[in-house]
């Protein structure tokens, strides 16, 4: 039997929660939120579906009860406030930093073998927090900003393109967010070939800017941050774990000298699988890559910085 807890049961929450069991990636998943009835009522709006769409997974809402949670396989951390318009995700830490924090304590407590998939924001700094707040081996802990990054990624070069966004191969390393995030274009290819062979140059740095500001650009019109992808991006994660994939997933994690980066969370190229990271895979970046990362890896620094301040960690 396979269970994974989704802790926040808002738009992302709920999303992943629902990719997951429609999906059947696992037997059991539960939702958990603070606020009164709102996990229990969407659980039961998805469990409706059940007979519809074919899945056998069983969906369970809580509020606030954290042994509903115990032996959990993996859980998703979606807790904490969105974005809004203007706001990048570095002004969310004051606030998502104490709440993660006590969501990650409170789910050891009855699951202590777990996984975590973070997706708070500022999710790396919200990874490395719960690194360090939790003791956990390294591999047991993934923030999920690269699946989501480079799967916008794909998007945008599927649409320059004219193709299908499956027959895209792309990937973004480095932190998520909108100045941090590297999309490696010299790795893209289409159908096996590199897009440069289909995409000008211009039209190649027409898609990284637009990969890069790609979840403000959501906010900007939703007016708040996006969900489907996210909670999609989340789910695909988990799914690798569960089902041991062992995809190679651009995911944030905890580096010990790889990429020449110790003490750090943020996003390169992983195999995940039932262990969570079972390798951290090192690409070989040419010397402008090379200069974006190093930049990348100090911006998220700083960032983490902040928690020191706060006596976070």
């Amino acid at each position: 039997m396979s269970k994974v807890t989704v802790v926040g049961a808002g738009n992302v929450g709920a999303t992943c929660a629902n990719v997951l069991a429609f999906n059947e990636v696992a037997d059991e998943v539960v939702m958990l939120d603070v606020k009164e009835g709102v996990s229990e009522g969407k659980a039961m709006d998805m469990m409706q579906t059940a007979q519809l769409l074919g899945f056998d997974t069983t969906v369970v809402g809580c509020t606030n009860d954290y042994a509903k949670t115990a032996n959990s396989d993996v859980v998703v951390i979606t807790s904490g406030i969105p974005r809004k318009p203007g706001m990048t995700r570095e002004e969310l830490i004051g606030v998502n930093a104490g709440i993660v924090k006590s969501v990650a304590g409170n789910i050891l407590k009855y699951s202590p073998d777990a996984i975590i998939v973070v997706i708070s924001n500022p999710m790396d700094t919200m990874t490395y927090l719960s690194l360090k707040s939790l003791g956990l081996p390294k591999n047991k802990i993934i923030g999920m900003g690269g699946a989501l990054d480079s799967s916008r990624f794909k998007y945008f070069l599927s649409q320059a393109l004219g193709c299908n966004a499956n027959e895209v191969e792309g990937m973004v390393i480095g932190g998520h967010g909108d100045t941090t995030m590297i999309p490696l274009a010299r790795f893209a290819t289409y159908k096996g070939l590199p897009v440069s062979n289909f995409l000008s140059k211009e039209q190649i740095d027409e898609v990284v800017k637009s990969t890069m500001v790609g979840g403000a650009t959501l906010t900007g019109l939703l007016g708040t941050s996006a969900w489907y992808a996210p909670g999609a991006a989340g789910a695909y994660v988990v799914e690798s774990i569960i089902k041991n994939q062992k995809k190679m997933i651009p995911s944030c994690v905890a580096l010990e000298g790889e990429y020449g980066q110790s003490d750090i969370c943020i996003g390169v190229p992983a195999i995940i699988g039932r262990n969570g990271v079972e390798k951290i895979v090192e690409i070989e970046l040419n010397a402008e890559e090379k200069e974006l990362f190093e930049k990348s890896a100090a911006a998220v620094r700083k960032t983490n910085d902040v928690l020191a301040e706060m006596n976070a960690i």
